[in-house]
C-alpha cells in the first residue's frame, strides 16, 4: 500500500488554478524525485502533501485517511519537510535549530529524553554540521545553513521525507553527499520525495521520477521510462539527447547545441 498519495488534486493562489485534477502516488520506501520548469506547481504540490498548501479539489491521503483529519504532532511524526527556504529565530545556534525537529517527539511537559539527544547528534553528523554546533546560523554560509536544515529535518525520525530543491545553495560535491545520504536513507526503508532540477542527478538517486508542466503530470516512472529525448523536449522545451551514464547507466540528458 502506498502510505502517501493525491487524488483529483485542485491548487491554487487567489484566483488562479496552478494544480488541477492531480493524481500521484507517492512508492513506498523509494526515492521519487519530481521534476519539470520553474512555476509548473512542484512546489506547491509538496506542500499540499505536508499540509501547507490548502487543497481546493480532491484530497490528499496518508494511510488511507484524509491528511485534513490529522492532529499537527500527528503528521510531524510521519512526514519530515524542507521547504525551499526557510526563517530561523534571530539569535538562534546550530544545535538549537535542530533540536527543533525533536518537538513532535516531546510530551506536554516538553522533557527531553537520551533518544532525543541521539536523534539530534545523529542528524548533525549525517548532514556535516557536527563541528558547527555552536555557531550563530547567521555567521554560516548559505551552503551551511542549508545543511543545518537539512539536519533539522532528519532529527524528525520520520517514515516519510519530502525535499523542496534540497541541493540550493550546495557546491557540487555537497550536492552528491546529500544525495548519497538520501539514497542511503531509502535503503534503510525510508521514502523520500524531492523537486529537483538536475535530471542526470535525479536519474542517478532516483527510483521513481514525476515529470510535470503546467500543473500536470506529464509522465511518471522509472528514469528509464521517463527520461526520453522526446519527454526532455516536451517537459522541458529543450531539445536533447539522451545516452547512458558512463558511470551507471542511467539516463543521462545531454542538451544540443
Amino acid at each position: 500500500m502506498n502510505r502517501l498519495r493525491a487524488q483529483g488534486l485542485g491548487l491554487g493562489y487567489g484566483d488562479r488554478l496552478v494544480v488541477e485534477g492531480l493524481d500521484l502516488e507517492v512508492p513506498t520506501g523509494a526515492f521519487t524525485a519530481i521534476i519539470g520548469p520553474n512555476a509548473c506547481g512542484k512546489s506547491t504540490l509538496l506542500r499540499s502533501l505536508v499540509r501547507l498548501q490548502p487543497v481546493r479539489e480532491g484530497r490528499v491521503e496518508l494511510d488511507g485517511r484524509r491528511l485534513a483529519e490529522w492532529k499537527g504532532k500527528e503528521v510531524a511524526k510521519e512526514l519530515g519537510f524542507l521547504p525551499q527556504s526557510s526563517t530561523a529565530p534571530e539569535g538562534i545556534r546550530v544545535e538549537g535549530l535542530v533540536r527543533r525537529g525533536r518537538y513532535a517527539h516531546q510530551s506536554v511537559l516538553g522533557s527531553w529524553s537520551p533518544a532525543d539527544e541521539v536523534a539530534v547528534a545523529e542528524a548533525m553528523q549525517a548532514a556535516g554540521v557536527a563541528e558547527l554546533a555552536h555557531r550563530l546560523l547567521s555567521e554560516l554560509s548559505g551552503g551551511q545553513r542549508q545543511r543545518v536544515w537539512i539536519a533539522m529535518v532528519l532529527a524528525q525520525q520520520t517514515p516519510i521525507l519530502l525535499l523542496d530543491e534540497p541541493t540550493t545553495f550546495l557546491d557540487i560535491a555537497h550536492q552528491y553527499e546529500l544525495l548519497r545520504l538520501l539514497h542511503g536513507l531509502v535503503a534503510a526503508g525510508r521514502t523520500v520525495v524531492a523537486v529537483l532540477h538536475d535530471l542526470n542527478q535525479a536519474c542517478r538517486f532516483a527510483d521513481h521520477l514525476v515529470a510535470m508542466r503546467e500543473g500536470c503530470v506529464i509522465a511518471r516512472g522509472t528514469p528509464v521510462e521517463v527520461i526520453t529525448a522526446e519527454t526532455v523536449q516536451r517537459v522541458f522545451g529543450m531539445a536533447a539527447v539522451v545516452v547512458p551514464d558512463p558511470v551507471t547507466g542511467t539516463p543521462m540528458v545531454v542538451p544540443e547545441r
